[in-house]
């Protein structure tokens, strides 16, 4: 394939990044729901590619007719398929970067709550998942035991977790396991969106929540998803002058920078393993390991050499939030765009109940361990960590908004403290990178009880020590 080839694939995902956006704008429903306009165009990919549009016309024209492609040419899918796992690693590196990191106390001052719950949340999610692959999906179905991790992957993760891990998933024999959990993150999103509505007028009714008396606060122009005239902002500040760099270029470098330290940390790992327990055991557990967790890290090392030498203060943090919510837009359409709805449809019966089990299991936490473990405004801050859970951070950031529109509440400041210490392990972090290597590796009865007791310390810590409290 040819650059102006692959160039080509490329300007396809902004058309439909600007069709998903003329869809939420024009229609009702799609505001409701609050979905991302990647959302939408990814959708719109999926129906107009090969697997939807492309086997309708297949019907009627010949196989080697440029119909059967649908809409989109061959090489755009080849091209989009390797995207995600490309976007995955800018996202997880600018997570840090330009970002104050304050002190651990003060973290666990003020988000330990929210740390508890979501720590049980997320291993919680692990259990049910490894517990149903042992007992359902693997005697019954034939999916291996690593089935059990997608919950937490695909929900806690996201997309571009999933779709990070998809050259694991290669490599470890379990190649469906990509396009289920894309699938589930997906169904992940949108239950997390459609739920989570659900569940903040369900708290509203039953005086659940201490800052609303009604959700009917949003205007059309939020619900469409523009910005009102008033609210508007610069996007970024400019730090540099551009004569001399441009502050997109500039920004974009220091992301390229984490990443590629996140490169060498994990070629070092791998060059440790083969020299050490690797060499004696035969084994080579960190070339199972995806680059992003490790752009991850090698994002809080460039941050903090810049907190050291950075006088001048020329790392924007809203300028990296740009380039942060492009590459997981871009993430979100090719990845939906190329999931194969043939594997979903051929394990249709274990993905409805990976699905289901993930969506209950979450639904609990929010109504039954969060009052118990947060002990004020729970409401305000357990939506966002469900949104999280279930979704997305956006998806969390948007609940709490609707349930706290002017931030009265200690529910923003909290989440955004827990993320500091809880997305380097779950969410994406490096258990969630981890845990098919794992499971593949040591079997899953080990990880199962392992998991179970991060679980319990969880909860144990969530109801006997801050569920006591009062803050």
């Amino acid at each position: 394939m040819s650059p102006d080839q692959i160039g080509f694939t490329l300007l396809y995902l902004g058309i439909f990044l600007l069709l998903g956006k003329w869809l939420r704008i024009r229609v009702k429903w799609l505001q409701n729901l609050f979905l991302p306009s990647s959302i939408i165009g990814g959708f719109l990919a999926l129906l107009l590619g090969p697997q939807v549009l492309g086997k309708l016309l297949g019907l009627f024209v010949n196989s080697d007719s440029f119909w059967i492609q649908g809409i989109l040419p061959g090489g755009v899918i080849e091209v989009w398929e390797t995207l995600p796992g490309l976007m995955i690693s800018v996202v997880f590196a600018t997570l840090f970067i330009g970002s104050t990191i304050p002190s651990i106390p003060k973290i666990w001052r003020l988000a330990g709550p929210q740390i508890s719950f979501g720590w049980a949340i997320g291993w919680g999610q692990y259990v049910v998942g490894v517990l149903l692959a042992l007992l359902v999906i693997t005697p019954f179905f034939g999916l291996p035991p690593m089935a059990g991790a997608l919950i937490e992957i695909s929900f806690e993760g996201g997309h571009g977790t999933a779709a990070g891990l998809a050259g694991t998933f290669e490599k470890l024999g379990f190649p469906e396991a990509y396009d289920l959990s894309i699938g589930l993150a997906t169904v992940g999103l949108l239950s997390g969106l459609v739920i989570g509505i659900i569940l903040i007028n369900w708290a509203v009714r039953r005086n659940k929540t201490e800052i609303i008396k009604n959700v009917e606060g949003f205007s059309k122009l939020k619900k469409q998803g523009i910005m009102e005239f008033e609210n508007r902002e610069p996007a970024a500040k400019m730090t540099v002058r551009p004569e001399s760099i441009e502050p997109l270029s500039f920004h974009f470098a220091i992301v390229g920078l984490a990443v590629l330290a996140g490169y060498l940390l994990l070629q070092f790992l791998i060059w440790i393993e083969s020299v050490t327990w690797g060499a004696i055991t035969d084994s080579a557990f960190m070339t199972y390991i995806p680059l992003f967790p490790l752009a991850m890290i090698g994002g809080i090392i460039v941050q903090l050499v810049f907190s050291k030498v950075d006088q001048s203060e020329i790392v924007d943090r809203h300028m990296i939030n740009r380039i942060q919510g492009f590459a997981l837009d871009i993430l979100i359409v090719s990845a939906i765009g190329t999931i194969s709805l043939d594997v979903i449809g051929s394990y249709i019966i274990p993905f409805l109940l990976l699905a289901i089990t993930g969506i209950a299991w979450n639904v609990f936490g929010v109504l039954v361990l969060a009052p118990r473990i947060i002990p004020s405004y729970w409401f305000e801050r357990a939506i966002g960590d469900f949104g999280q859970s279930t979704g997305v951070t956006a998806t969390g950031l948007l609940l709490m908004r609707v349930v706290d529109p002017d931030n009265e509440s200690p529910a923003l400041e909290s989440f955004g403290y827990k993320q500091l210490m809880y997305e380097p392990f779950l969410g994406g972090g490096l258990v969630t990178a981890l845990s098919v290597p794992l499971i593949f590796e040591f079997g899953p009865i080990p990880f199962l009880i392992f998991s179970a007791i991060m679980c319990v310390l969880g909860l144990l810590l969530g109801l006997l020590y801050f569920g006591k409290k009062s803050v």
